[in-house]
C-alpha cells in the first residue's frame, strides 16, 4: 500500500467519511458547541486563573491547561496542552478571556463529536448494526454526563476518551480481519494515552494477545514483545525526558498521590462504587457546594456530585449494568468483546479495588464509559435472528435514553444555577 492511500485510509479512520457520519459530527458538534459557547462567553467557570482545580466535580481546568498537570499522573500531557494553550492565546491575541475560554470549549467540543463519530463507526461497521439501533445507542450515549461536561471542560478525560474510542475501533477493524496491531500504531497509542494519564497506556496491549494464532508460533511472540516493547522504551525515555531523567520523582509523587485520593470516606464503599464510579459517569447525582481557597488564599465556591437520593437512579444503573453483563455473557467468545471488558476491569481495579480517587470516580468515565455503549451494541447483536427479542432491547433502551435525558436536563439547571450565582 502506498503512502497516500495509507493516509487517505487513516484519515477515513478518524474523521467522517460518510454521510450519516457527517451528519452526527456536525449535530453533536453544533449542539455541544451552543452548550459550551453560552457557558464560555457568560460564566468563568472553564477557565479562571485565579481558580486551580475542582471549581466543578474535581476537575483541574486551569493546572491542566497551565501545565498538562501533575507528571506522575499525566506525564507527558503538558507538551499536549501547550500546543492547546498557545493555539487559545494565538486566537484570543493573548488575552485570557471569553475568547481564550471559548477556544478551549470548542477544541474539547470537537474531541468529544469525534468520539461519538467513533463510536457510531464502531457500531456500524464492526458490530454491523442496523442504522436505527445504531442511532438510538449513540444518542443514548451521548446523553452520558461525561460527554455533556467533557464537552466543553478542556481536561485530559476530554482527549483520552477520543484516543481511547480511536485505538479500540482500529484494532477492531485489524482483529477482525485478523491481522495486528502495527508497531507505529502501538507506539503512537502508548504516547499519547500513556502521556495523558499514564494507566492507560496499558490498555493499548490488551488487543495484542487477541492476534490471531499469536502463541501458536513463537516468532509472532517475539514480534508482539517487539513492538510493545519499543512503545514502553520510547514512551519511558519521553517521561524520563521531563523529569531530566531524576526517575525518583516518580516514586515519591506517585505514593504521595495514591495516599491523597484513596484515603477512605465517610460514604459507605458500595455508594460510592454505585452513585459515583458506575452512575455518576451517565446520570447525574445530586449536587453539593463547598468553600474552597487557592494556595494563594483566593476563595471561591466548587461544585461536587452526591451519592444518589432517591431509589430511581440505582435501578437505572443497575438495568444498564444488567445489560452489560448479559452482553458479555451472550458474547463471551467474542475477542472484541473480550478486549472492552478487560478495558474496563482495568479502570474497575483502580478506582473500585485500590480505591483510587473513588471519592471523585464521576469524572474518569472518559478512560472507560466508552465500552458501554459498544457492549450494549453487541447485546443488540447477540440476538439479530430474535426480532421479537432486539425489540424488547430497543424498547428497554429507550426508556433509559428518555429517563436519562430528563434527569440530565434538570441537574443542568441546577448546574446553571451554581454559575448564575458565582461564575458570573
Amino acid at each position: 500500500m502506498n503512502f497516500k492511500q495509507k493516509s487517505k485510509d487513516i484519515l477515513k479512520t478518524i474523521f467522517p467519511s460518510q454521510w450519516n457520519e457527517f451528519f452526527l459530527f456536525v449535530f453533536f458538534l453544533t449542539i455541544y458547541g451552543i452548550l459550551g459557547s453560552f457557558i464560555a462567553l457568560n460564566f468563568r467557570i472553564i477557565f479562571d486563573n485565579r481558580i486551580p482545580w475542582d471549581a466543578y466535580f474535581s476537575f483541574d481546568n486551569r493546572a491542566i491547561v497551565m501545565t498538562g498537570g501533575g507528571f506522575e499522573r499525566h506525564p507527558l500531557s503538558n507538551y499536549f496542552f501547550d500546543g492547546i494553550r498557545n493555539f487559545a492565546f494565538w486566537v484570543s491575541g493573548g488575552k485570557i478571556d471569553a475568547t481564550f475560554r471559548l477556544v478551549l470549549a470548542w477544541c474539547s467540543n470537537f474531541a468529544v463529536s469525534l468520539s461519538l463519530v467513533q463510536i457510531f463507526k464502531y457500531l456500524k461497521n464492526i458490530i454491523k448494526l442496523p442504522l436505527k439501533i445504531s442511532l438510538l445507542i449513540i444518542a443514548f450515549f451521548a446523553l452520558f454526563s461525561t460527554n455533556i461536561l467533557l464537552s466543553f471542560t478542556p481536561e485530559t478525560y476530554t482527549y483520552t476518551l477520543f484516543f481511547l474510542v480511536l485505538f479500540n475501533y482500529y484494532s477492531a477493524l485489524k482483529l477482525r480481519k485478523d491481522g495486528k496491531i502495527s508497531g507505529s500504531a502501538m507506539l503512537l497509542s502508548t504516547v499519547f494515552l500513556g502521556g495523558l494519564t499514564i494507566t492507560n497506556a496499558s490498555k493499548v496491549f490488551i488487543p495484542v494477545f487477541f492476534e490471531k494464532k499469536l502463541f501458536w508460533n513463537w516468532k509472532k511472540i517475539l514480534n508482539a514483545i517487539l513492538r510493545a516493547a519499543i512503545s514502553v522504551i520510547v514512551f519511558a525515555l519521553l517521561y524520563l525526558n521531563r523529569l531530566n531523567f531524576n526517575y525518583s520523582k516518580i516514586f515519591e509523587k506517585t505514593g504521595a498521590e495514591y495516599e491523597k485520593f484513596s484515603k477512605p470516606k465517610i460514604t459507605p464503599l458500595w455508594d460510592m462504587i454505585s452513585s459515583w464510579f458506575m452512575g455518576g459517569n451517565m446520570l447525574f447525582s445530586n449536587f453539593v457546594i463547598r468553600d474552597y481557597h487557592s494556595l494563594k488564599g483566593f476563595k471561591y465556591k466548587a461544585l461536587f456530585m452526591d451519592v444518589y437520593s432517591s431509589w430511581v437512579p440505582y435501578i437505572f444503573i443497575t438495568i444498564v449494568f444488567a445489560l452489560l453483563f448479559w452482553s458479555y455473557a451472550k458474547n463471551f467468545k467474542n475477542k472484541l468483546v473480550q478486549i472492552l471488558m478487560i478495558s474496563l476491569l482495568v479502570d474497575v481495579a483502580i478506582h473500585c479495588v485500590l480505591k483510587f480517587g473513588l471519592h471523585t470516580a464521576y469524572i474518569y468515565g472518559g478512560h472507560f464509559v466508552f465500552v458501554y455503549p459498544l457492549l450494549l451494541g453487541w447485546l443488540f447483536f447477540a440476538y439479530k435472528n430474535l426480532p421479537k427479542v432486539q425489540s424488547l432491547l430497543y424498547i428497554l433502551t429507550l426508556v433509559l435514553f428518555i429517563y436519562l435525558g430528563i434527569n440530565n436536563f434538570m441537574r443542568m439547571e441546577e448546574f446553571f444555577d451554581f454559575l448564575n450565582a458565582y461564575y458570573r
